[in-house]
């Protein structure tokens, strides 16, 4: 049974497993009211490929959490990852995600966003 996401003052807390049952996404942005770039994680059937798509402006890096993912890109490389495995994909490449098992989930964890870099701006207070 999924669980709402622990919220408290600047800061929530879920897990993947909380958010979603089944093969899909889970919304992990609107759960934990992320504003700053669009998160979500995506579990993947056995033998499942994505449609292929670009985006217009955000930049995408993807982290294989499960399994193993083959990445098609739109110049034809293909390159297959596996748990830990991460991918930077510019907006306009066209791309494509395929679970590689004929037998199991995978899952992803996708990062995308445009208006760069923040620097590090952490402030230390001991």
């Amino acid at each position: 049974m999924p669980k709402d996401p622990i919220k408290g003052q600047g800061w929530a807390v879920a897990s993947l497993t909380d958010l979603g049952d089944g093969p899909g996404f889970r919304k992990v942005r609107s759960a934990l009211d992320v504003t700053a770039f669009g998160v979500n994680a995506v579990v993947m059937p056995a033998g499942y490929a994505t449609g292929r798509h670009f985006h217009q402006r955000q930049q995408e890096l993807y982290l294989v959490l499960e399994g193993e993912i083959e990445f098609e890109f739109g110049d034809g490389e293909k390159q297959t990852l596996g748990r830990g495995g991460v991918a930077r994909v510019d907006p306009a490449t066209v791309r494509r995600m395929r679970n590689t098992s004929a037998d199991a989930e995978a899952m992803y964890f996708a990062v995308g966003g445009d208006g760069g870099y923040v620097g590090r701006d952490g402030q230390t207070l001991d």
